[in-house]
């Protein structure tokens, strides 16, 4: 299943907190679609089914369907706030080929 960088972590625990909706989980998904066959999703969920895989990093529950589990082995989620790069962007060692908007991959 995905991991989350210390970084990252951090910033989805703000947002939550500026969401006042501490309780809330980080949604990770893989859909069907984009330029390159597969985009990721992301997004906070109260409605976790009893089949998603569960992990917590830094006070932070992240949740993944079993299907996009198995898409998300060995990936990581991280977070950067810089001039050139800033936002969160997941590195999956999984996608053989990514296309140039850097959000689909297959």
């Amino acid at each position: 299943m995905i991991t989350l960088t210390d970084t990252a972590a951090h910033k989805v625990k703000e947002l939550l907190e500026a969401e006042n909706q501490p309780e809330l989980a980080l949604r990770v998904a893989v859909r069907p679609g984009g330029c390159s066959g597969f985009s990721y999703e992301m997004f906070f969920d109260g409605d976790i089914e009893s089949t998603d895989e569960q992990l917590s990093y830094g006070g932070v529950r992240v949740v993944v369907d079993p299907q996009s589990a198995q898409m998300l082995v060995g990936a990581t989620l991280d977070y950067k706030d810089g001039l050139t790069q800033a936002g969160f962007s997941i590195d999956n060692p999984n996608a053989t080929k990514t296309c140039g908007c850097g959000s689909s991959f297959s």
